[in-house]
């Protein structure tokens, strides 16, 4: 059990003084613009799906009448 506690005791000093972590204003312009092209890929793909979901009903009521 020492050697798991040491364990996680060096990787928070690890991640306090030989991480680089980039500023405040860099992480959050970088999340807004993940949200953004999530949201924009969310709606191409959801646009897609309505686009075939339009396209099969048209057809299979086409070779049903």
């Amino acid at each position: 059990m020492s050697a798991f506690t040491e364990y996680i005791s060096e990787s928070f000093i690890e991640l306090k003084t030989k991480v680089s972590w980039t500023s405040w204003a860099e992480a959050q312009r970088l999340t807004v613009t993940v949200a953004v092209f999530s949201v924009i890929f969310s709606l191409s793909v959801w646009g897609v799906d309505i686009l075939i979901s339009e396209i099969l009903d048209f057809y299979f009521n086409a070779i049903k009448s």
